[in-house]
């Protein structure tokens, strides 16, 4: 079997961040714009205290979320009418075309891992301000 010196295989240092359309700022990872995947992308992302994102959900993707440190408080539904708190050492998954706002509630910084599988990162999100204003700041 032959096999070619240049795989496609990539190593990246996460150093470069990039402002998301959710309101918060994500280090450079894994995606379509970095590394020409195809079918997924995998940032950090660090929550400083008192944040929160702007209420979105990604068309037709999936989230996965791996909490490093801290605590993430997650509103989803179609209304942000249902409530979780992930806490350092817990995954949690939301569907394609799920509404949902994560905020750092805590005075530490919550870091986290976040797979999607979406290359593109920001080309599925969709901002639902309307829905903004049912989590109080």
């Amino acid at each position: 079997m032959s096999r070619s010196s240049n795989s496609g295989c990539r190593v990246v240092r996460p150093g470069d961040t990039y402002a998301g359309k959710q309101g918060l700022t994500y280090f450079e990872g894994i995606a379509a714009e970095t590394v020409g995947s195809k079918g997924i992308c995998m940032h950090l992302l660090t929550i400083p205290p008192g944040a929160r994102a702007k209420a979105h959900l990604h068309e037709s993707h999936e989230t996965a979320i791996y909490i490093l440190a801290g605590e993430a408080h997650t509103w989803f539904g179609d209304r942000l009418e249902e409530h979780v708190i992930v806490k350092a050492g817990e995954m949690f998954y939301i569907p394609a075309g799920v509404p949902h706002l994560p905020a750092n509630l805590s005075d530490k910084p919550c870091s986290a891992v976040i797979a999607r599988t979406d290359p593109k990162e920001q080309e599925s999100v969709v901002l639902l301000p309307e829905l903004d204003a049912l989590v109080p700041a």
